[in-house]
C-alpha cells in the first residue's frame, strides 16, 4: 500500500507543482518518467539484493531509501532536481514486490501463496484509490510539500517496525512453535540458508517457465497502465465526464481490481487444496481472469452509454487483477529462494509493457481513436490467457533436492 501511495502523491500534486515551478507538460512528463526508468531499469538488482542478503534486511533498507527520497522531493528547487529525486525514488521503489515476494518463500505453504500474493496487491490498489483524497485535503491546509514528508515518514516507521518484527526464517522467529516449524519445512522444496550465496542466474535465465511467465506479465501491464494512467482522461474527454464525476468512476475500477486481488489468489489456493493439482489451480483462475477481462473490455468500448462503459470496466479490471496474485504465486512456486530474482524478471517485462503502453495509445488514439487501444488490450489479454496457460507451477527452476 505503501508503494503505491508514495506513487500517486505527486498526481495529486501536479497541479500546484506546475503553478509555483513555472514548468511545462512537455517537462512534467519528463518528471514523472524519471521514476519509471529508476523502477525498470533496478528491478533485477532489487531482486538480487533480497534473494542475497534476505528480505528482513533488503526491505528495511530500501523503505527507508525511497521514503527518504519521497521526503527529498518536496525540497525541489526545479524540474531537473526533482527528476533526480523522482528516479532515485523509483531505483528504490523497483525491489519492492520482488524482495516483498521472497519475503513468503519461507512462511508460506504453496497452498496459501496466491492469497498472499493478493492480499500484497490489493493494497497497493488501495493505496491508489485512496491517497489522492487524503493529498488534496493535506494541500489545501499546508501546501504541496507536506504530503511528500508525511508518506516519506510513514515509511520510515514502516521499515523500523518491520526490521523489529519480521523474520527471514521460520527458525529465528520467537512466535513460531516447532509444530508450526515443522509444518511449513515439510513444504519447503529445497531448505537453504535465509539469505543465499550465490544466485543461480543461468538456471533462471534458460527457464521456459520464466520467460513464458515474463511474456504474460508484459501483457499484464500494459493493460493495467492503460487503466492506470489513461482512464481518468478518456471518461472526461471521450465519456464526457465533468472533473468529479470523474475522479469518482474512474476510482471505481480500481476498488473492482482490488476485489479481484484477494479473490484470486485465494481461489487459486482453496482449487490447489480441493485437487491436489497446483498447476492446475493457478492456470484455471488466471486463464479465467485474463478471458473475462478481454470480454468485458469490448462492450465497455463499444457501447454507447457512458455509465455502461465504467460498469464494464469494472468487471474487466476485476477480471484483469484475478491473475495477479495467481503470477506473483509462480515465482514462489518454481524460485523457492530465488523467488525475488525470478519474480524481478517477470516484473520487468511487466513494467517494459507498463511503459510502452501510454506511448502506444496516444499513437492509436490520434490515428484511429479511442476505441483501438481497448481492443488491443482485449487482444492482449487474450494472449495473455494463452501465455499463462503454457506455464507449469509445479516445475522448479532447478531439480529438487532429496
Amino acid at each position: 500500500m505503501i508503494t503505491y501511495m508514495d506513487r500517486v502523491v505527486i498526481s495529486a500534486a501536479l497541479p500546484a507543482i506546475r503553478q509555483e515551478f513555472q514548468i511545462s507538460l512537455e517537462e512534467m512528463g519528463a518528471i514523472l518518467s524519471a521514476f519509471s526508468w529508476g523502477y525498470a531499469l533496478f528491478q533485477l538488482p532489487g531482486g538480487w539484493l533480497g534473494d542475497r542478503i534476505g528480505p528482513r534486511r533488503a526491505l528495511a533498507l530500501i523503505v527507508t531509501w525511497w521514503s527518504i527520497f519521497t521526503s527529498l522531493t518536496a525540497l525541489s528547487w526545479n524540474a531537473v532536481s526533482m527528476s533526480v529525486f523522482r528516479f532515485l525514488f523509483g531505483v528504490g521503489e523497483a525491489g519492492a514486490f520482488p524482495i516483498a515476494t521472497r519475503s513468503l518463500s519461507r512462511w508460506m505453504l504453496p497452498t496459501e501463496r496466491g492469497y498472499a500474493q493478493g492480499v500484497t496487491h490489493a493494497g497497493s490498489r488501495l493505496g491508489a484509490a485512496f491517497t489522492p483524497p487524503i493529498v488534496v485535503t493535506l494541500i489545501a491546509a499546508y501546501g504541496w510539500r507536506t504530503p511528500f514528508f508525511v508518506f516519506g515518514l510513514l515509511g520510515i516507521l514502516w521499515a523500523m517496525v518491520w526490521f523489529w518484527y519480521y523474520r527471514d526464517s521460520p527458525e529465528h522467529h520467537p512466535s513460531v512453535n516447532e509444530a508450526e516449524r515443522a509444518l511449513i519445512r515439510a513444504h519447503l522444496a529445497n531448505p537453504r540458508s535465509p539469505r543465499s550465496a550465490k544466485v543461480p542466474w543461468k538456471a533462471i535465465l534458460l527457464s521456459p517457465n520464466v520467460w513464458v511467465l515474463s511474456a504474460m506479465y508484459f501483457c499484464y501491464g500494459y493493460c493495467l497502465n492503460v487503466y492506470l494512467q489513461w482512464f481518468p482522461t478518456y471518461l472526461n474527454s471521450y465519456r464526457g465526464f465533468e472533473l468529479k464525476k470523474m475522479g469518482f468512476y474512474a476510482s471505481l475500477p480500481l476498488l473492482a481490481g482490488t476485489v479481484g486481488d484477494l479473490l484470486g489468489g485465494w481461489l487459486s489456493d482453496w482449487l490447489g487444496k480441493r485437487t491436489g493439482n497446483l498447476r492446475l489451480a493457478r492456470k484455471l483462475v488466471a486463464v479465467t481472469g485474463f478471458l473475462l477481462a478481454a470480454g468485458f473490455i469490448v462492450p465497455a468500448t463499444l457501447t454507447e452509454n457512458p455509465y455502461n462503459c465504467v460498469w464494464y470496466t469494472c468487471a474487466a479490471v476485476f477480471g484483469l487483477e484475478l491473475t495477479v496474485g495467481v503470477s506473483w504465486a509462480i515465482p514462489l512456486d518454481i524460485g523457492s529462494d530465488y523467488a525475488g530474482s525470478v519474480s524481478a524478471v517477470m516484473n520487468t517485462c511487466g513494467n517494459i509493457g507498463g511503459a510502452v503502453s501510454p506511448l502506444a495509445l496516444a499513437y492509436l488514439v490520434k490515428a484511429y481513436g479511442w476505441n483501438r487501444p481497448f481492443l488491443v488490450a482485449a487482444a492482449l489479454c487474450v494472449l495473455g490467457g494463452l501465455l499463462f496457460s503454457r506455464i507449469d507451477a509445479t516445475k522448479p527452476i532447478q531439480p529438487r533436492e532429496a
